[in-house]
């Protein structure tokens, strides 16, 4: 006879269809109905268990299966990511490093799909953990145009803010920290050109892009959806956003520029008032600025030798992470895009002294720690060839190990980007698909056991 069994154990609920009495079960005649953790996460049934187990007391196989879903279902991440000086700590006071990547599209991908549950989400984040990564930068925004989170100012698409929703629920489920940027600086999913013609259409005096920063409408949508995005009650875990230690850190902008003010006094500013606001809502979670990392005026000399040819994206990194409550310093390197003329090694060598210059400054100028945004090789490129990439990528990973060796202050780098199969049309060039590309998961992977082991975590 057929009977339904339930035990809870560590927090997981597994309940199972059982054939047989209390004093045995029949091998090859039971079946897991679910495993749960708070909500469902999956389904496993074992269609033939004789000649693995014998007849033993029911719950000795309900211990077995709580084992097979230990190694079936990461053990969500259930504390948050501290800060202390220039490094970050888990919750029982060890070093938290990692290896990440960036997944720009990921509610995009799940509000387009016939269910988030249904989207390639999971299955990104399943190849993504069986490369070691264990963080995802990813975007809490989409403003304006087809499937915005954001539609007009205040006004949101609760769909599009349910497949969010699922993308945090999923990272949580499958033991990713997120990182989260809230708006973007270029023109891609909107970003603040979006948020000046939403002003502009309701009679604001606005010129040009950089006028995101200093008008008080703009400003005060901009405060408007921080709030709005960081109280949201997640649909799938009942849990606000600020209260979920699934999201690692938010960050004010992905890359923020601006051209009317090279010097960066603007930028800054508008940093200093945004992450004062952010942190008013949210104390809980760290905060990043979100930063390429370009110097400014505070630091000529490292201007001009640092920033490629000199130039200015109207930043400066020394003062913006000066904020106090900006938690961790960030940065972003593309050589062979800043750098297209000069040669392989000369690229890498620019990027080891970018990497190193701006840690020594989070180390020891700023005393916070520092993380790698974005990093990655475009297979656009004329001269492109996978071991390009993997050249590339191990060089950067070399240098990230090196610089978390010293101090455990950066305390990981995030590669753009990774795919699941099926996606070309969100693809810009950048993208890996880590089973279709070996040779580049293996460098992945390793670096990960390093950095792992460079925690104390083997």
């Amino acid at each position: 006879m057929w009977r339904n069994e339930a035990i809870t154990l560590s927090w997981w609920r597994i309940e199972v269809a059982i054939s047989g009495d209390r004093s045995g079960v029949d091998p090859g005649r039971l079946a897991v109905l679910s495993l749960d953790r708070g909500r469902r996460v999956g389904h496993l049934t074992l269609a033939n268990m004789a000649g693995y187990m014998t007849v033993l007391p029911y719950r000795c196989y309900l211990l077995a299966l709580l084992a097979i879903a230990g190694a079936v279902f990461t053990t969500p991440a259930t504390a948050f990511v501290s800060r202390k000086g220039n490094q970050l700590l888990r919750d029982d006071g060890s070093v938290f490093l990692f290896n990440g990547f960036n997944a720009y599209w990921m509610m995009i991908e799940a509000a387009t799909s016939p269910s988030p549950e249904a989207s390639r989400v999971s299955t990104a984040f399943r190849e993504a953990a069986a490369a070691g990564l264990s963080v995802c930068r990813t975007m809490a925004y989409k403003d304006g145009g087809e499937w915005a989170l954001q539609q007009s100012p205040g006004v949101y698409n609760e769909n599009v803010f349910k497949a969010l929703d699922f993308v945090v629920s999923e990272a949580k489920n499958q033991g990713f920290h997120l990182i989260l940027a809230l708006v973007n600086n270029w023109k891609d999913l909107g970003g603040r050109a979006q948020y000046v013609q939403w002003a502009r259409a309701a009679g604001a005096n606005v010129s040009t892009d950089d006028d995101f920063y200093t008008n008080p409408i703009i400003k005060e949508y901009y405060k408007n959806n921080v709030q709005k995005v960081l109280t949201r009650v997640n649909t799938y875990t009942n849990v606000a956003y600020r209260d979920d230690p699934t999201i690692m850190a938010w960050e004010l902008m992905n890359e923020p520029s601006c051209e009317v003010d090279v010097s960066g006094r603007t930028v800054t500013a508008w940093i200093q008032e945004m992450a004062a606001y952010t942190k008013s809502i949210d104390s809980k979670h760290l905060l990043g600025t979100g930063m390429v990392g370009f110097y400014g005026s505070s630091t000529p000399d490292k201007m001009q030798r640092y920033n490629p040819n000199a130039y200015q994206m109207g930043t400066d990194f020394i003062t913006a992470h000066q904020v106090n409550e900006i938690d961790f310093t960030t940065i972003h390197v593309y050589p062979d895009a800043w750098l297209p003329q000069q040669s392989e090694e000369n690229q890498k060598e620019f990027m080891r002294q970018y990497l190193w210059s701006h840690s020594d400054d989070s180390m020891k100028v700023l005393q916070k720690p520092m993380v790698l945004g974005e990093f990655g090789k475009n297979r656009m490129d004329p001269d492109f060839s996978e071991q390009l990439r993997n050249n590339y990528y191990t060089a950067v990973y070399d240098t990230v190990y090196r610089i978390a060796s010293v101090s455990y202050s950066l305390a990981g780098g995030l590669f753009w980007q990774l795919f699941p199969e099926g996606m070309e049309n969100y693809d810009d060039g950048f993208g890996i698909v880590l089973p279709q590309n070996p040779s580049v998961a293996a460098v992945v992977k390793k670096h990960s056991d390093k950095m792992r082991a460079l925690a104390g975590r083997t």
